[in-house]
């Protein structure tokens, strides 16, 4: 009997990706596809809905605390 392999779409352009350790950039196609979704979360294109974790106050006042 053969295994069904699980089949996901590469989230970067779509393409079919097999779900297995072969799959060395699962999921995503290639390491091209993951350097692009990389990118794009780095220029904040993509983001995770809700509210701020600290807001910019809380920022700044992390900002004048003495380091050492």
């Amino acid at each position: 009997m053969t295994e069904k392999v699980m089949t996901v779409n590469c989230p970067t352009c779509k393409k079919a990706v097999e779900w297995k350790p072969e799959s060395v950039h699962r999921p995503f196609c290639s390491d091209r596809c993951r350097l692009i979704d990389l990118g794009e979360w780095a220029s904040e294109s993509h983001r995770i809905a809700g509210e701020p974790a600290m807001d910019e106050l809380s920022s700044d006042l992390l900002e004048q605390l003495p380091r050492g």
